[in-house]
């Protein structure tokens, strides 16, 4: 045959009159597109649902103390002054429930007295000696930590221990002389008993909690300590005759 004709088993055919079928089965391109958009958009929806759910339960975990860290940053006296004025406040509770008569009742003068130590002097003087603790001793080595840990039983512990029996005093009313007196009975007793309680408090704190957290962290070790220190403020004042 001449040119323009194919054999088509055993016949010879134009090629433009062969036909050609595809199976029924085969998806269109259309269909593919379909089939593959749906394929992606799939893990794409369970992606952003377990993130938005994860989030979801993370902020929940967080919220208060993302709060807390929060005002650290933008009001730290403040937030460390209400913050201390709490714990004083629960603390003094929790003494009277303990030494409490029976046939007692609750003093609200007197955790008012704690509460407003905590707010207006303890607050403020942590926040003040911390910072000041980590400008001079940057490092946070174990001989680092053992430097600020005498500066705190040298300085800052005597110096607040002698103003909170002097400020309790004083609004309870005493005298000078019966405030002097107060201090030569407490002041040194409290301070021992603190080497047995403070040094393992302040060695955690410096070496291992970061410096706008380590009046929290004080303030949270104060707690138990507060209970022996308003049993100690709550003692009858000393006859000075």
């Amino acid at each position: 045959m001449g040119s323009g004709y194919v054999r088509i088993i055993g016949k010879w055919q134009q090629p433009w009159k062969i036909k050609t079928s595809t199976p029924s089965s085969f998806p269109s391109v259309h269909q593919l597109r379909n089939i593959r958009n749906s394929e992606i958009s799939r893990p794409i929806n369970l992606l952003s649902s377990h993130s938005f759910s994860s989030s979801s339960s993370r902020s929940s975990k967080i919220g208060f103390l993302g709060w807390y860290l929060g005002m650290l940053e933008t009001s730290p006296l403040i937030t460390k002054s209400v913050t201390s004025s709490l714990i004083f406040a629960a603390a003094d509770l929790t003494s009277q429930k303990i030494m409490l008569p029976p046939s007692g009742s609750f003093d609200p003068i007197r955790t008012l007295r704690m509460t407003g130590y905590g707010l207006v002097i303890l607050g403020p003087s942590q926040h003040l000696w911390f910072n000041f603790v980590a400008k001079v001793l940057p490092k946070r080595d174990v001989i680092t930590t053992l430097k600020k840990i005498i500066m705190g039983q040298a300085i800052f512990g005597p110096c607040i221990n002698s103003v909170f029996f002097s400020v309790n005093a004083a609004l309870q009313g005493e005298s000078g002389d019966e405030i002097v007196a107060r201090l030569k009975r407490d002041l040194l007793p409290t301070q021992l008993n603190g080497l047995l309680y403070w040094p393992i408090c302040d060695f955690v704190t410096f070496r291992f909690v970061p410096v706008h957290l380590q009046p929290l962290m004080n303030s949270s070790c104060s707690y138990l300590w507060t209970i022996y220190l308003t049993y100690m403020a709550s003692l009858r004042k000393v006859c000075t005759d």
